[in-house]
């Protein structure tokens, strides 16, 4: 069940549910405000809470709305396409066999067949970017548990809406946003630490940035570089 607060011109939605903390997050492309919440806080409480986040709401707020958007794709000749922070001129090539993707110097090229239907030619390219992160990542991952002293189980490569990775600690779990596959490949790296270290540290504290400090010095630089890249029609921030 979702109550709402009004802050002022800010609306909050409000989910509580069986967890132990309180957690804050703006989503674009609005910048729609929601806070989960465990059963035990009451409105008054939550609401204090929320007062107490205005400054860093209407700051996430604002960079969501200078962003840069991209317009959503219609899967047609010339159209741009990124892979690894580099961008690509997307070629269709019509023939009756398999679907498939291929790099070709500046060209992103599509073979699929006749009469494909956008959202299918969507599904294709999705499929052949979690591919490129289902290669990449695992040896990202092994470089870096090595580093922190952690052990992964399992990675789970997904369209995530609002979050470019998260992780379960208890489990061993890490899961990988598809679109990582787009943006520049130290991104990806920044991601797998930020896990990682998640592992070790739950929270977003003093703790937390100083073990990003002593693994991935430049992370902060990295975060911003992907938080400036171009919101996609279903994308988030980080």
């Amino acid at each position: 069940m979702v109550t709402q607060l009004q802050l002022g011109d800010i609306s909050v939605d409000v989910i509580q549910k069986d967890i132990k903390n309180v957690h804050l997050s703006v989503h674009p492309p609005s910048g729609r405000v929601r806070i989960s919440a465990p059963l035990r806080l009451s409105l008054e409480t939550i609401r204090t809470f929320a007062i107490s986040k205005l400054r860093w709401i209407k700051q996430q707020q604002g960079k969501l709305h200078v962003q840069e958007r991209e317009t959503p794709r219609e899967y047609l000749d010339r159209e741009s396409h990124y892979v690894w922070g580099r961008r690509y001129l997307l070629q269709l090539i019509e023939e009756n066999e398999s679907p498939r993707v291929e790099l070709s110097h500046k060209r992103l090229i599509l073979h699929i067949r006749p009469a494909t239907t956008v959202a299918r030619k969507e599904e294709i390219l999705d499929d052949w970017y979690r591919q490129l992160i289902r290669e990449t990542a695992p040896d990202l991952i092994a470089k870096w548990q090595r580093n922190i002293g952690v052990s992964v189980s399992s990675i789970f490569v997904q369209n995530m809406k609002t979050k470019w990775g998260s992780c379960n600690a208890l489990s061993g779990h890490i899961r990988l946003n598809t679109e990582l596959a787009k943006k520049p490949p130290h991104c990806l790296e920044y991601i797998v630490v930020h896990e990682l270290v998640h592992f070790i540290e739950r929270h977003h504290g003093d703790r937390f940035k100083s073990l990003m400090d002593r693994y991935l010095p430049p992370w902060r630089s990295y975060r911003d570089e992907l938080n400036r890249f171009p919101l996609s029609h279903k994308n988030w921030t980080y």
